[in-house]
């Protein structure tokens, strides 16, 4: 009598343990543990911003006025909240009461970059939601979003009045984020503006 060869439960198995193996390493390197995220370094903190000139939202007005695009120096003798948004993006909708809790303190400049949005849609967005923004330039190809070091959207830059990048935030702005992250940062540019 010959004797069946056994099968090789390894080999079965094994498609098991690889799986496992890489949603391992998957979740490691998604996982936060305990990291901040919202603080992710960026390449331009204590630079210069982006020097661009981004072409304005066609149809944003405000007092029946055309919402200027992003010139070129426009950061310079003012502080300014550069924020990122989207009509597509959920969280920029869950932070952008705080953008308009930004927009009433008349001593910075809110500044909005339209990312990969189109006319109409972002247009909606902000008669929904209201328009905290004094600019806003349309980035369509997510080139001015690059120049920025964007990760993904929503991203907040503080800018000093001298237009160097002092402060990055990453994902929607809480009301926390807002008092006690963003604004001792504010108020302190806005003194050493003088």
């Amino acid at each position: 009598m010959t004797e069946k060869p056994k099968p090789r439960i390894w080999f079965s198995i094994l498609p098991l343990f690889v799986f496992l193996g890489i949603a391992g390493a998957s979740y490691s390197l998604l996982s936060t543990d305990g990291r901040n995220v919202s603080a992710l370094p960026s390449a331009l903190l204590d630079k210069p911003a982006p020097n661009l000139g981004v072409p304005p939202l066609d149809g944003l007005t405000t007092n029946n006025q055309q919402v200027p695009g992003m010139a070129q120096d426009l950061f310079k003798g003012k502080v300014s909240i550069v924020n990122i948004f989207a009509s597509w993006c959920v969280p920029c909708r869950q932070e952008h009461p705080q953008i308009i809790k930004l927009a009433e303190d008349e001593r910075v400049q809110i500044v909005g970059i339209n990312h990969k949005d189109g006319t109409k849609n972002a247009l909606g967005f902000l008669a929904e939601l209201g328009n905290p923004y004094d600019i806003v330039g349309v980035d369509r190809s997510g080139r001015a979003s690059i120049e920025w070091g964007v990760y993904g959207i929503p991203e907040t830059f503080i800018v000093n009045h001298e237009g160097t990048i002092i402060f990055k935030h990453v994902g929607p702005l809480s009301e926390k984020d807002l008092s006690q992250k963003l604004m001792p940062i504010i108020e302190d540019a806005i003194q050493n503006a003088g």
